[in-house]
């Protein structure tokens, strides 16, 4: 004869709710919580009020070096800053320093007529472009002159508003932090030993190999969204996935399960919305155009949009920011790994 359970007493269930949310899980969920706040924070902030400021910006009036100065202290000066002028010799010049990527546009001036030429890279996203063109017509239309826009390096016509760097690069990110976790979840955060932990960064090499060469296809051959060289969009995605993965790895080795969400923090949190893929880094704020280019989306960005539009050139510092973390990731996990299979040996533990 069965007999019901009779009704729950308060530390009955205060013994249930102990022993169903624990300490740490409470812990965890507060994590998550802060994770969340913390996402919609830096989205919205980033992203909410685009505007151009102290954008890099050549003028140039051939034969007439004074003007140019004048010209470029006059656009220095319009409301809000939206530009950073400064002069070039001609229209070669500007040219060769848009496609070296460093400056973002250029108004080149015919003294001996009312229609001027302004030079874009779309490439390096439509958004930015787009707002050159409008600041640049309203000035100037203010000086009853016309401006005939000539984009340098356009985006590709199946690359809508220049996103698909962005997205590819947001792609082998996500590839890069999975992997690690499920790592981690399968066989614990923290690797037992140094042999394990080389074993783990080896794995992620392989994957990374395999990852960066599928995003490459798909968004090549495939898709046909970006030009570019494939073979260097491959090496550039291998790096992305790596340094994510290497970085995810160093912080499951060091703070354990924690590890994953410090990882999304710096990955997702703070380098998406900074990365300059929906807004170029002189549209976002002060703070996120300061942290977007040290962090892996905004890195790997710029240099997928350098080899797709600028000829592979301006990658150097993009891809040292990469192969630091990659290299930081490593010295870390390993580090993290030795220091554990020391502490177990001092403690009499049998190596796991």
């Amino acid at each position: 004869m069965s007999h019901s359970a009779g009704p729950a007493t308060p530390r009955g269930l205060a013994a249930e709710l102990r022993d169903a949310v624990t300490p740490r899980t409470t812990l965890l969920v507060i994590g998550a919580l802060a994770l969340q706040l913390l996402f919609i924070a830096s989205y919205v902030g980033a992203l909410h009020d685009p505007k151009p400021h102290h954008v890099p910006f050549g003028v140039a009036v051939p034969g007439a070096a004074g003007q140019s100065e004048e010209l470029a202290a006059r656009l220095d000066g319009l409301d809000g800053a939206p530009l950073d002028a400064r002069t070039v010799a001609d229209e070669a010049e500007a040219r060769h320093q848009i496609m070296e990527r460093k400056i973002d546009g250029a108004l080149v001036v015919d003294p001996r007529g009312t229609t001027d030429r302004l030079l874009v890279a779309s490439g390096g996203g439509t958004v930015l472009a787009t707002s050159l063109e409008q600041i640049i017509t309203r000035a100037d239309a203010a000086e009853d002159r016309q401006v005939r826009t000539v984009d340098v390096a356009p985006a590709g016509d199946d690359d809508f508003n220049g996103l698909s760097s962005f997205y590819l690069v947001v792609g082998w990110c996500v590839g890069g932090y999975l992997t690690a976790s499920l790592l981690a979840i399968s066989a614990g955060t923290r690797p037992a030993n140094g042999r394990r932990a080389v074993i783990r960064l080896a794995t992620m090499a392989l994957y990374a190999i395999a990852g960066g060469l599928g995003g490459a296809v798909v968004v090549g051959p495939i898709l046909g969204a970006l030009p570019g060289s494939l073979w260097g969009l491959w090496g550039l995605g291998a790096l992305v996935v790596f340094s994510v993965g290497a970085l995810t790895l160093a912080l499951e080795a060091a703070t354990g399960v924690v590890g994953i969400g410090l990882a999304v923090l710096i990955v997702v949190v703070g380098g998406n919305p900074s990365a300059g893929g929906a807004f170029p880094l002189p549209m976002l704020p002060p703070f996120w155009e300061a942290i977007g280019p040290a962090l892996q989306p905004g890195a790997g960005t710029w240099a997928a949009r350098s080899i797709a539009y600028f000829d592979g050139r301006a990658l150097t510092g993009s891809l040292l920011v990469l192969a630091a973390w990659a290299a930081g990731g490593i010295l870390v996990t390993l580090a993290a790994s030795l220091y554990r299979g020391d502490r177990e040996r001092s403690r009499g533990l049998p190596p796991q």
